[in-house]
């Protein structure tokens, strides 16, 4: 696989945006973070973080739903697969790095701390990520998504980090692809553009992903932003029912929604046309 290879790929998802889509590099102190925005410049902003090994160009589907209410700006995680470029020796290795490069971000993305809550939502461990800076930073976010979030309210299926092994000890595209058909049972709903891109970013992670557990049920009541969480019914990374039932009770502004017909790599895209909607209805408050 060569880098151009990748950014081909890249390019084909990101075609599938909106028009007046545009991109920047943005400085953090980890990194030029690159950005995908869409949206009227001076509507509110709304942040969207990808799932591991994913990148900010399977947003399209969100980006098109809100774009006409918000300033929508999807990242590439600095480390993981994209068009973000890490700072030499300054890796991103702990929660409390994430929370310091979130914060970078939003300043450079004209949001800085006291000029008022941001909207983000997160897909997967974009979603993990979007959790935990809510709860350590709730007055800089107003409204948060979480997309059939992992190891937010439960923990991995042991099935699925059985499937997940051979792709975290060597990642290849084809054993990427094997982990992607199978978690999604060959769903054809998958755009096939995206497959290949998420195939192709297989070994193009530079650091490992930061992990932890799912926060505690006292530290879930702390939840402070209006919360909405959709689950994929079809999911195998985890097990749906369970985490719909521990997100509904984790505190007084969270709203839970299965979407039955969904796996877990459809939501951010073009899944089933009703979550599109949701996002957008939950944003604009």
């Amino acid at each position: 696989m060569t880098r151009e290879s990748f950014d081909l790929a890249y390019d084909a998802v990101l075609a599938k945006w909106p028009r007046a889509t545009s991109t920047a590099l943005v400085p953090t102190p980890f990194g030029a973070t690159h950005v995908i925005s869409h949206g009227p410049t001076d509507a509110p902003p709304v942040l969207l973080l990808p799932g591991g090994g994913a990148t900010a160009t399977s947003w399209y589907g969100t980006a098109a739903a809100l774009g006409a209410t918000h300033r929508v700006h999807a990242v590439d995680l600095v480390g993981e697969p994209g068009r973000s470029v890490p700072e030499p020796g300054r890796p991103i290795r702990t929660a409390g790095d994430l929370a310091g490069w979130l914060d970078a971000l939003l300043d450079g993305l004209g949001a800085p701390a006291g000029a008022g809550p941001v909207g983000l939502a997160g897909h997967s461990y974009g979603a993990w990520i979007a959790l935990r800076y809510a709860l350590a930073a709730p007055d800089r976010v107003g409204r948060l998504a979480l997309l059939d979030p992992t190891n937010c309210f439960t923990g991995f299926a042991p099935r699925f980090l059985l499937r997940a092994l051979p792709v975290l000890l060597r990642p290849t595209p084809a054993r990427a692809t094997a982990l992607l058909d199978w978690e999604t049972g060959g769903d054809g709903a998958v755009d096939p553009d995206w497959r290949r891109l998420y195939a192709l970013g297989a070994g193009l992670r530079t650091v490992r992903p930061v992990s932890g557990r799912p926060p505690t049920a006292e530290r879930l009541a702390a939840l402070k932003p209006p919360t909405l969480v959709l689950i994929a019914g079809r999911a195998r990374v985890h097990d749906p029912a369970a985490v719909e039932r521990r997100a509904r009770a984790a505190a007084a502004g969270t709203r839970t929604a299965v979407v039955p017909t969904a796996t877990h790599f459809t939501l951010p895209m073009a899944g089933p046309a009703d979550v599109q909607a949701r996002v957008a209805r939950h944003f604009a408050g």
